[in-house]
């Protein structure tokens, strides 16, 4: 008897602790501001070398999100609601806006909808297969079913438990990217003066 009530608590016990998709969006949006560290590797079909690179990274709820690669050569990468703005070393700034490049700035929508866990807006793109790998730990592959995202990814698969730890892509020419965030930290849970100037450049 006494084993029975041990094994019904802990059955009771592990469908509490359970992680679903609106448990990880409503986590990820009481984040206002989380800063990490990112290593990137990338394997192209027909290439032996993989291509390796790494930086770092800033999301702000109400900001956007800072995209800093330092290796092989500095890269950034600022995503709004407006615009997205990339900047190499030694050249001028491109951006993307809605308005003159709509199919590009589909993309801005879906980087910040990854990183927020944002499933109703994945939704409108993808077919979501969620899964609760224990001990906080979860899984999410995203299926694309629309155009044009369709005709350029298999599949992406988003991996953590507190934070999202690791993004694996797909893509439909045979190469793969994945991705490996660490060092996660969110605080201060404010932007720093510094961070606050990547934000308005």
């Amino acid at each position: 008897m006494r084993r029975l009530v041990f094994l019904m608590l802990g059955l009771f016990s592990l469908s509490v602790h359970a992680v679903t998709l609106d448990d990880l969006q409503q986590r990820f949006s009481q984040q206002p501001v989380l800063r990490a560290e990112f290593s990137q590797q990338r394997s192209v079909s027909g290439m032996d070398q993989k291509l390796n690179s790494s930086g770092i990274l800033v999301i702000s709820r109400n900001d956007g999100l800072w995209w800093q690669q330092e290796k092989p050569f500095a890269l950034s990468l600022l995503l709004t609601d407006s615009r997205m703005v990339q900047t190499m070393a030694g050249q001028p700034p491109q951006t993307v806006t809605a308005q003159n490049n709509p199919q590009m700035f589909q993309f801005n929508s879906l980087l910040t909808a990854l990183f927020h866990a944002d499933h109703r807006a994945l939704e409108q793109n993808f077919t979501l297969d969620f899964s609760d790998r224990g001990q906080g730990n979860w899984k999410l592959v995203l299926t694309p079913k629309t155009s044009p995202l369709n005709r350029l990814f298999k599949t992406i698969r988003l991996e953590g438990q507190t934070f999202l730890n690791n993004i694996n892509i797909n893509d439909m020419q045979g190469d793969v990217t994945q991705i490996r965030f660490f060092n996660q930290r969110t605080e201060p849970k404010t932007l720093t003066d510094a961070e606050k100037q990547h934000f308005s450049s």
